[in-house]
């Protein structure tokens, strides 16, 4: 569907204001990114090219079967990660008002002390963050997540930690409550009921969920399908919108014993209704490296997006695109728009391996419009 880029353009300067009025709750992921690039050819001590696709990197380790090898990598960076981090990053550059909690470290990690000092409130939850080592390609990211450490976030953490009233406090006032990462964390599953229970049947408002949850294809099929009964909860507190990229749309599609679906516009939105009206939900967004679709009450959509052949930083994009995503939610944007505010998002930070601000974002949408974007 072709995007209003005026009528979206007017919108976020006509409110960009407003957006200072709004409270969004985040969590519970966050993890220390090390940053690396694959050195395919060492020139000089400060030059080097680096290998350009996850299909070379893959051709690489495939010819080092049965004989070992070596390749060096560079540290390009140190940075504050997670998707609950990444997608408040993306809030907070929008100017909202943001109450994080999640593991950040105790105390909290060095990496997290700009995002701690940018939110509303900044709340860690357990003794360490996560750690990815995060492989960045030209067509895409692979991550090495280490998270054993990750297994004390139970429901006995919980009661420690909801104990104080912030969480239940910030979520009275929140339009928008983002749970992000049932992947990584084991006892997740058992959270979310002690959350439904215990936090948001408690809420007289119905804020808007939207529940990210990272690459689910390292767990079991039961596992998922588990996670998936629970999920439906959050319906009796807030309209839930289930967010995720292609790989995660196709993991939850087979659970669900839907098919998989290629980066095509009548497939993606045929699978997200699909995906939508099995799980009895209000929305379902898939994002591509290219696009993006959602199913909701409102109907179905497509869009494409400003496509970055060459991205100086693409892990954390998928959490800009959900803050921008959010944000057309917080301002009543209807869904092409969203998913373009969206597109926007990552399409910033994938050139500028940052997040946008407003005005930024503005421009951004009229250069898209004029084709004018490298």
């Amino acid at each position: 569907m072709t995007p209003d880029f005026a009528s979206l353009i007017d919108r976020l300067n006509e409110s960009a204001a407003r957006l200072a009025e709004f409270q969004v709750v985040a969590g519970f992921d966050g993890f220390v990114d090390e940053m690396i690039s694959v050195v395919d050819q060492r020139q000089t001590l400060s030059r080097f090219k680096p290998v350009d696709t996850i299909g070379q990197f893959a051709g690489l380790i495939q010819g080092a079967a049965g004989k070992s090898s070596l390749r060096e990598i560079v540290i390009t960076g140190i940075h504050a990660g997670g998707c609950a981090v990444n997608l408040g990053d993306g809030l907070l550059a929008l100017g909202i008002k943001l109450d994080y909690f999640g593991t950040l470290g105790t105390p909290i990690h060095a990496a997290f002390e700009p995002f701690a000092r940018a939110c509303r409130s900044c709340h860690s939850w357990g003794s360490q963050p996560g750690r990815t080592l995060a492989l960045e390609f030209q067509d895409g990211k692979y991550m090495l997540s280490a998270v054993s450490q990750l297994a004390e976030f139970d429901p006995d953490l919980l009661d420690r930690v909801l104990a104080d009233g912030a969480y239940l406090d910030a979520c009275r006032k929140a339009s928008l409550i983002a749970i992000t990462d049932w992947t990584l964390y084991p006892h997740m599953t058992e959270c979310w009921k002690k959350l439904q229970r215990e936090v948001f049947s408690k809420l007289d408002h119905r804020p808007r969920f939207f529940v990210d949850l990272v690459d689910p294809r390292g767990r079991s099929v039961e596992d998922i399908r588990a996670m998936l009964e629970v999920l439906k909860g959050f319906e009796a507190a807030g309209p839930l919108t289930l967010g995720g990229n292609l790989n995660e749309a196709n993991a939850i599609a087979s659970a669900l014993d839907i098919s998989t679906a290629e980066e095509e516009p009548e497939a993606l939105m045929r699978q997200a209704e699909s995906i939508r009206r099995m799980l009895g939900i209000d929305e379902v967004v898939t994002h591509c490296l290219k696009s993006a679709a959602m199913a909701g009450a409102e109907g179905v959509t497509f869009a494409q997006g400003p496509f970055c052949p060459r991205p100086i930083k693409s892990t954390g994009a998928g959490d800009r695109f959900n803050a921008g995503y959010c944000v057309g939610h917080l301002l009543d944007v209807e869904p092409t728009g969203r998913l373009t505010l969206g597109k926007a998002g990552s399409g910033y930070f994938v050139r500028h391996a940052r997040s946008a601000a407003v005005a930024e974002l503005v421009d951004f949408l009229r250069r898209w419009e004029r084709g004018d974007l490298d």
